[in-house]
């Protein structure tokens, strides 16, 4: 699926300089080249303001945080608390279901509680009409902001999602951008869309650290000012507390390692979009592969479904995810010739095991179980070799045939 070894034998050496300048300065929490990072992502991400944290469920949970979103709520007693136990009229969010764990267990940890909508089955996306049909309905939840996930590397749709901001004033709109870092859509960097955008360093996104890192992006001075407290502990002077934070700084470590990948990362994404584009000529040279449509977003019989690209965004194919009838199988047979794959994500949120007291059943979010029965994604980062892919489709036509 992915060998960091070729990254490094490429930007090595430039990485340990950077490394062994923060270990002379001394100076690894909170250095000058964490402000120095911030400053190069805002730029990048077209953002007045770029606060670095610890990682990107810490970014996601600091936008709400920031916001004081479900600060004055009161948690149910239980880790899993049945329905009846919520309280109705507590700050509430609505996010997608198919997505990574953080996307909704930074909600709870902000004191909110998560509101999924089903997704667009062909972008795999949170879908504006599902939250728009949540909004309709009589107030029950005391909805603060919507969340959609950038899923993969392809932003939601944006103007959907704005317009429905701009017809319920007091409404946020918070970007899950962890895998979307470069994404733009009609041009604009993801991270800018919204009143806030949280991103993801881990080791195998787009722009990676080496550990745990993450960064929160805002248009918002009152954001960014509560953000850059509340990750200190709630401070702003040293050792006088306003309010009880965390500890979500970024190491100056990993914000040196980054600053200098952030320089690289216009090519990656590039050569990714063009591996990306390979392998579709290749599936469909094979005989194997359809393109979905609205009114055919699903597997086939007899062949995979390549991914869609709404003519809107700039994905930047964090992962080349196709849709494969017996899924499963065509995995272990992958497996069985040395081909890495994975599964992103095999159970939907509202059926995971720690969420079941939001009270969703299966069947409530059809689009999104389904694609966890049937999506697969393939080798995906920007040193794979061509001959690489030709293994990979091939492998899969064999199966198929």
């Amino acid at each position: 699926m992915l060998d960091f070894s070729r990254q490094f034998a490429v930007i090595g050496e430039e990485l340990m300089r950077a490394i062994e300048e923060v270990c002379r300065s001394q100076r690894f929490v909170l250095g000058p080249q964490v402000e120095s990072f911030e400053q190069a992502a805002a730029l990048a991400c077209d953002a007045p303001h770029a606060i670095g944290c610890a990682s990107g469920t810490d970014a996601l949970w600091l936008a709400l945080a920031a916001a004081d979103i479900g600060s004055s709520n009161t948690v149910p007693h239980s880790s899993q608390p049945h329905r009846d136990e919520w309280d109705h009229t507590r700050d509430a969010v609505i996010t997608s279901p198919f997505s990574f764990f953080a996307s909704a267990s930074a909600i709870l940890r902000a004191g909110a509680r998560p509101l999924f909508a089903d997704i667009d089955p062909l972008t795999f996306n949170l879908s504006a009409v599902a939250s728009a049909a949540i909004l309709a309905t009589p107030a029950r939840w005391n909805i603060r902001a919507i969340q959609p996930v950038h899923l993969y590397g392809q932003c939601a749709d944006m103007d959907a999602f704005t317009a429905l901001q701009l017809s319920h004033p007091g409404l946020l709109l918070f970007e899950d951008a962890a895998q979307a870092f470069g994404a733009t859509w009609k041009g604009v960097p993801a991270g800018a869309l919204g009143d806030a955008g949280c991103f993801s360093f881990y080791p195998t996104k787009n722009l990676s650290a080496m550990g745990d890192a993450g960064l929160l992006t805002t248009r918002n001075t009152q954001i960014d000012q509560h953000a850059r407290s509340l990750r200190a502990h709630g401070m702003m002077r040293r050792y006088f507390h306003d309010e009880v934070g965390w500890n979500s700084r970024l190491d100056t470590l990993q914000a040196a390692v980054l600053e200098v990948k952030l320089r690289y990362l216009p090519a990656w994404n590039q050569r990714r979009k063009a591996l990306a584009e390979r392998y579709d000529r290749l599936f469909f040279a094979s005989g194997l592969a359809t393109m979905p449509t609205r009114e055919h977003p699903t597997t086939i019989a007899d062949g995979v479904v390549l991914p869609y690209t709404d003519p809107r965004a700039g994905h930047v194919f964090h992962q080349y995810v196709i849709r494969a009838p017996r899924r499963d199988d065509l995995r272990a047979h992958l497996t069985a010739q040395g081909i890495g794959s994975e599964v992103y994500y095999p159970l939907p949120l509202h059926l995971q095991q720690a969420l079941l007291g939001l009270g969703y059943g299966t069947g409530d979010f059809p689009h999104a179980e389904r694609a966890a029965a049937e999506v697969l994604a393939l080798p995906m980062y920007p040193e794979l070799r061509e001959d690489e892919q030709d293994i990979v489709v091939d492998a899969i036509r064999s199966f198929y045939a």
